[in-house]
Formats: structure tokens, sequence, C-alpha cells
């Protein structure tokens, strides 16, 4: 992939990023399905921050790299070559959406208690958000942890369920209904909980296919659990606004990596295809194969392509870039997968043992079609989008074309 205006501090980042992930990180890389353990995280990370590559999304006020939202997508590409590779860099999800919501909303008493730990990887984090039904899913409407007032502070109560990153977690960014008070609006919150207040606790694990978010998606209970004032985040009843600072640009991230790993996918089956003789000839001068190759590498263009406009959109546009947003989740998504499909398929059998990670890949990015909002849900949202945007458009004075003409030459 070639990045022609890159800034020259932007092309070196990526290019670090490029070397340090393929000669120190791969090779360190757990079996497929397994996970990274904390011995070779702490390794690695202090490996990054040598080379300075690490937490390139962070300010350099807390050690990261201020990378800026534009430019974020060569570096986390190369980034998600290894499937490892953003635990590493301290970029992986929930840690960085929860450091880039920080940096834009806390105080800085909360920056300096939350931020810096986490930018510094000494800690990691997670979000509150998802409930067991009928609570909050796709539907952040359906919200059911509350938060009332009391002397010093709130109270919550609630039950979230696929609490990415919750075991071992520092803190938690919960998500609670709050009536209106004062001059707040009724609404949502957002709230600092330490994992540490015996109010929240962790309950069952979720076992999903996939391995690369460390802490796993459990449940997580708070029952009666004081914080103070000062641990409301933002504003009190502005929770769902502050919701779309943190999401849109996490879908997007999302895409970035994974887009990263589709890359190394296609490599693997590029190599493959290029090595393995059948029917007298490499399979990748049949033509079936090559089929499967071109559509990949559209697959991979046409993700990069609105990735970068999606960012593009982000820095200069919040409003319209978050909607673009639910456009690259669903493509990149369906795309990516169809490329880590189509290297499977390459392999053969070998494609679907461990002896290639390439099943692992399959497993790590299904469940991105459901995570950060179903793609169900996001096609629900553009559809209602463009609609309701057309209607605007001929409201304003745009000529409408829906109408059939009666009785021009030639038909109807």
């Amino acid at each position: 992939m070639t990045y022609p205006h890159l800034p020259p501090e932007t092309a070196e980042l990526r290019e670090r990023t490029r070397r340090f992930i393929r000669e120190v990180v791969v090779d360190a890389e757990p079996v497929p399905g397994g996970r990274l353990d904390r011995t070779t995280r702490d390794r690695l990370q202090a490996a990054a921050k040598e080379a300075g590559v690490f937490a390139p999304l962070v300010p350099k006020e807390y050690g990261g790299q201020g990378l800026p939202l534009e430019h974020w997508s060569p570096v986390l590409q190369e980034a998600g070559y290894s499937p490892i590779g953003p635990s590493v860099l301290n970029c992986m999800a929930p840690d960085e959406g929860n450091m880039h919501m920080l940096n834009l909303i806390a105080t800085e008493e909360q920056k300096e208690h939350y931020l810096a730990p986490l930018a510094a990887g000494d800690v990691r984090s997670c979000f509150g958000m998802t409930e067991p039904h009928p609570g909050a899913g796709s539907d952040p409407a359906a919200l059911r942890t509350t938060a009332v007032r009391t002397d010093g502070g709130w109270i919550i109560d609630g039950h979230k369920r696929f609490t990415s990153g919750a075991v071992g977690a520092a803190f938690c960014i919960v998500m609670a209904r709050t009536p209106a008070v004062g001059g707040a609006p009724e609404g949502a919150t957002m709230f600092l909980v330490d994992m540490d207040n015996p109010g929240i606790r962790v309950g069952e694990a979720i076992h999903t296919v996939d391995r690369a978010i460390d802490g796993g998606h459990p449940h997580l209970y708070l029952e009666n659990c004081f914080v103070p004032e000062d641990a409301v985040l933002g504003e009190v009843g502005l929770g769902f606004r502050y919701a779309q600072v943190r999401l849109g640009p996490a879908r997007l991230t999302h895409c970035m990596r994974w887009l990263g790993l589709a890359r190394r996918a296609h490599d693997i089956a590029l190599d493959r295809a290029g090595k393995r003789e059948l029917f007298g000839g490499p399979i990748d001068s049949l033509g079936l194969a090559q089929h499967l190759i071109a559509e990949s590498v559209i697959d991979i263009e046409t993700s990069d392509a609105i990735i970068t406009k999606t960012a593009a959109l982000l820095h200069s546009d919040p409003k319209a870039g978050s909607a673009m947003s639910s456009v690259a989740k669903v493509h990149c998504s369906e795309a990516i997968y169809r490329v880590i499909d189509r290297a499977v398929q390459i392999c053969g059998g070998d494609g679907v043992s461990d002896g290639l990670p390439l099943a692992q890949y399959l497993n790590e990015v299904r469940p991105f079609r459901i995570y950060d909002g179903s793609n169900e849900t996001h096609r629900w949202a553009v559809a209602r989008r463009a609609s309701a945007g057309r209607r605007a458009a001929v409201r304003a004075g745009e000529r409408f074309l829906g109408d059939a003409v009666v009785g021009r030459d030639g038909g109807a």
C-alpha cells in the first residue's frame, strides 16, 4: 500500500511501525487460538517504546506519537498486520477508544488519574454499554442501567454484558440512565468507575471465538455502586452525545486494524499460490485462483479508500464522519472477512488447520459484524439517512425524479 501524500513524520512512523511489527512482533505471536501472555506483552511494549512506535494515537504529552485522526489508518493497518500488534502498541479496543474520548472530554484531574496510566500501558480499561435483553445493545436507547443522585455523588445499579476487556481492567466507563437534575436533561451519563469499587463486580465469562482483546467479554454487575460527583465523565445527561465521540472513530479503528490483518492473510495466500503447483503449474497461474486473488485486491483497496474518506470526514465534520463510519463499518467488516476466507480457500486443507493462522483470523474478524452495532442496524441507519436526505433535497427545490412519464414514445 502506498500513501504518497502522508506528511514525512507520519510516513516515518508508519515505516518504523511496519518494521517493528514484522521484525519483532510476528515472531512473538502465540499459537493460533492462544492469547498474548502478560510477560510477553510487557516485554514487547517496552520494545515498542524504545522503537518510538508505542501509543500512536495518544497525544505526545502523554507519551504517545500524537498521530492526527486523518492519518491513523496507514499506521494502524501496519499494527494490525499482527493480531497482537495493536495490544503491543497500545492501540487496541477498548483502550484506544477510551483514550480518545478521555482526551477530548475528561477534566484535567480525570486525565491525570485515568488517561495517563492507560496511555502508558500501565493499566487496561473497559466500556460498560451493552446489556442483557431487553437492555441496550445495537439500540442504545434501550439502556436500563440507572444512576441516581445521593449525598456526595451517585448510586449506579445495572447489569452489563460483553464488557470487553473487563477481566483485569483498572476502571470502566459505565453508561447509565439519569433523571433530569438541576439544569441537566434526562438521558444517559457516563461514569468513571474503578474496578476495585465494592459496588462493581465481574461476573460470568462469555466464551467467544475471538482472542485478540485482552480481558474477555464478561458480564458486569453494578449493585448499589456509589461513585463521587467527580466520577461523571463530561456533563450529566449527555452520554449519548459522548458515545458518538467515541464510537465513530472506534468503529473506524476496528476497520483499520482488521484491514491490516486482511493484508497479512492475503500475503499468506499469495505466497502459497506462487509456490504450490497444481495441474502442471503454480496455483496463481490458474484462472480460478486469479479470480480469488483479484477479488481480494478489490476488497482491500475499496476498504482502504472508504476508511481514508471517513477518517477525513471525522476530522473535518464529525457529524458527517460518524454517519459515514456506519458505511465503512459494514463494508469493511464484510470485505475483510471475504479476503481472509478466500485466503483459506487458496491454502486448502492447511488453511483450516492450525498449521497456518488463517482460521483464527476468521474467528477474530467474524464478531466485528456484530460488535459496535450489528451490520443490520447500521444498514437501517444508512437507509434512513439516505431517504431523509433525499426528501430534504426535494423540499429544498431539487427536481423530483420518481414519477414515471406517461405517453412518452416507446412506452410509459
